[in-house]
Parts: C-alpha cells; structure tokens; sequence
C-alpha cells in the first residue's frame, strides 16, 4: 500500500502585488526627498513691537579694506583693545559695542572684534540691513 502522494503542491507567494507597493513606496521617497532641503534650519525669530534699540556704548566699522575705526579715528586690530576700554569705563550698565561690517569684509574679522569685545566685559551687536550685512 502506498500512501505517498504522487503529485506534491508546493506553497507559492505571489509577489505582484508586493512589486507595485514598493514601487509605489520608492517613487513617494524619491519624490519627497527632492523636495526637502536638508540645509535648511527653521528658527523662530524675536520681534519688536517697538523700535527702542539698545544704547550704543561705541561703534566699531570694519570698510571692504579691513580697515577698522573706532567711531571716526582709524585703528589697526592690535590698538583695539586699548581704544575701546575708555568708552566702555565710563558706561555704568552693560556696555555695548555695534559691529558695522563691510559685506565683503572674512567673517574671521568680525569674530575678533567680538572677542575683544567678550574679553573687556562688553556685549556686541552686529548691524546688518534687509540685505545682509552692512
């Protein structure tokens, strides 16, 4: 007697409908990823409901030469320290310094202003336009 099966059925999955919802899957991810810009960073920025602006201690002006003035009088990086510490001695509250830069002007110029600055104790505010900066 034998009890085997003549004809065995093997089990089967169909994968086409497996195929259209990858498909479908990768064209979404292709599509989407086209779209979103990786560089972007949403940030939500203060506003002024009024136009007070902080006190200006001094302002220093860096032109497209990198040259550097402290008010009017031209000085170069090194006398800078030395030319800011009178205006900012005689400020009670917190002393200010307004960074007016050239457009063209390495930003490597203005962080050192900045860290002249942070080193006498003042706080700095760059000026810049609706275009950037100034």
């Amino acid at each position: 007697m034998n009890l085997r099966n003549r004809h065995k059925e093997e089990a089967e999955v169909h994968t086409g409908p497996l195929n259209d919802i990858l498909f479908i899957l990768l064209l979404f991810f292709l599509i989407v990823s086209t779209l979103a810009n990786p560089n972007v960073v949403k940030l939500s920025q203060p506003k002024s409901k009024s136009d007070t602006k902080a006190k200006q201690t001094v302002v220093v002006s860096i032109d497209a030469n990198k040259q550097f003035y402290v008010g009017n009088s031209k000085v170069t990086l090194s006398e800078l320290r030395s030319k800011l510490q009178p205006f900012l001695a005689k400020e009670t509250d917190q002393p200010s310094i307004v960074i007016n830069a050239d457009k063209t002007v390495p930003i490597e110029d203005v962080v050192a202003v900045m860290r002249v600055a942070r080193d006498l104790g003042a706080r700095t505010v760059l000026a810049v336009d609706k275009n950037g900066v100034q």
